[in-house]
């Protein structure tokens, strides 16, 4: 026993060095705060993009340990200097992760307090977080308090929750899978697409819908295309629309899709992963007419509400559905069941281990209120306009008029009119200051830009369009 107990005590103080003192938290925070401050204070003049390789020899583990100044700077020479910078105001490629600081320091308690989400006997306060959070955007979409929500990662899981509701909810298993269809937009988002897979649902029947002018589903089409089906005896059972579509933020009719999803009984499913959020603006609040009709729906807040990268919701009407395809139980977890009285969020996810992501949007609705969110939102929608108008000044082409934030522009040229769009979003690239991303429409290769990132101001559309105009003129002259 006194040897066992001998090894116990020599171990301990081994493993002591993971709970560090007092002072020298302190001495960690006060680094990693001078870090975080030299970031945030550095980002209006650092650029956005950089193509340089990565050290992978940086990252390499070693059986010494290394001072934490040493940590930071490798931290921030290969992660923060290298690729896309999203927390830069000059990010307008791909739909970003916001990162305002309030969710940094929801996540830090979070972190420290290493509460579990999943399960309300563990954490009653994180889980009931959680639903009020949940409530609210059940009355912002015009659900009913007794869907079922979760948050989750990200549009990926959200959108994977939903649709494995829908598949369980009309029986779409065996032999029945490949004579089911499920109708979508061919810009659908394709984190669905690999969640019809995910779920087992790979040789269902895709029918990918007509889009209009503007890229929205033509509903007309999708009447169609149910009557074809139905007469050819197969299983119409989900439609997928956009509230904002990546490639071109185009707002399918929700409305009118709704009701042609309820008169055939389909499972109508929204991913509103980017552009839910728009739902606050008075301005385009109409677009969301009819996303009520929806059984389930998808919505990010680390895109529209500005958070980090890593909180994502999903709302499910039918909680027999969801709970049918997500709920399990298990010996070691029979104190929890007994005590819990409200829905578990492990119940009704894949996840069983939950992060106290909640934390991380509640925190910063507490502490600004709504008002600074909603006029954020206001001013991408008009900074798009803004940009599009500054496009059309130096004689770029541009893609239809957006419904939300995202859209798309080009060169116009009678002859190599792809390659010299390549070879410009290129420089841009390689000069880093603004980050733009591409797209094909029908065919055609544009530079897409996609102004979501709380920090872009008008400035910085100012510096992109002088960047894409000068660049334009230097590659011109190359011809």
């Amino acid at each position: 026993m006194e040897d066992l107990k001998s090894r116990i005590l020599a171990l301990q103080k081994i493993s002591a060095g993971l709970e560090p003192t007092p002072s020298q938290r302190d001495n960690y925070f006060n680094e990693v705060n001078e870090y975080s401050n030299s970031f945030l204070n550095g980002l209006s003049t650092s650029g956005t993009y950089s193509p340089e390789k990565v050290r992978h020899e940086a990252f390499a583990l070693g059986k010494e340990p290394k001072s934490l100044e040493k940590i930071l700077r490798i931290f921030e020479e290969e992660v923060a200097g290298k690729g896309i910078k999203p927390a830069s105001g000059g990010y307008m490629g791909y739909i970003p992760g916001g990162g305002i600081y309030a969710s940094a320091l929801g996540d830090y308690l979070a972190d420290i307090t290493n509460e579990y989400a999943g399960m309300s006997f563990a954490s009653p306060g994180a889980v009931a977080m959680e639903h009020e959070l949940l409530n609210w955007m059940k009355l912002l979409f015009g659900f009913p308090e007794s869907a079922v929500g979760n948050l989750t990662s990200g549009g990926s899981i959200a959108n994977l929750i939903a649709l494995t509701s829908a598949r369980d909810k009309h029986k779409i298993k065996g032999a029945t899978i490949e004579k089911s269809v499920v109708y979508l937009s061919p810009q659908l988002h394709h984190c669905n697409l690999k969640a019809l897979r995910i779920i087992g649902l790979e040789d269902v029947i895709i029918r990918e819908l007509k889009l209009d002018e503007g890229s929205r589903i033509v509903a007309s089409d999708l009447k169609q295309k149910l009557e074809e089906d139905k007469a050819a005896g197969l299983n119409p059972f989900l439609l997928i629309a956009s509230a904002g579509t990546t490639d071109t933020g185009a707002m399918d009719p929700l409305n009118e899709l709704g009701e042609i999803a309820e008169a055939n009984k389909l499972w109508y499913h929204v991913d509103a992963a980017y552009g839910g959020f728009f739902i606050l603006s008075e301005k385009r609040k109409h677009l969301f007419k009819g996303i009520e009709k929806s059984d389930s729906l998808a919505v990010d807040p680390h895109k529209g509400l500005f958070l980090p990268f890593g909180l994502g919701a999903v709302l499910v009407k039918d909680r027999e559905a969801v709970f049918h395809s997500h709920h399990r139980s298990a010996n070691y977890m029979q104190d929890a069941v007994e005590n819990d009285s409200e829905i578990n969020p492990a119940d009704v996810s894949p996840e069983l281990t939950k992060h106290f992501r909640a934390l991380r949007l509640w925190l910063p609705l507490q502490l600004h209120g709504i008002k600074p969110f909603v006029a954020c939102l206001e001013e991408k929608l008009l900074l798009t306009a803004y940009f599009r108008e500054r496009l059309e000044e130096k004689g770029f082409a541009l893609g239809p008029e957006p419904d939300l934030s995202v859209s798309y522009f080009w060169w116009p040229l009678s002859e190599n009119e792809t390659n010299f769009n390549k070879k410009l979003l290129k420089e841009i690239h390689n000069d880093g200051t603004v980050f733009f991303s591409s797209t094909n429409i029908e065919g055609c290769f544009v530079i897409r830009m996609a102004l979501l990132a709380f920090r872009t101001k008008i400035e910085h559309v100012d510096k992109a369009v002088e960047l894409l105009d000068k660049a334009r003129i230097r590659l011109l002259g190359r011809l």
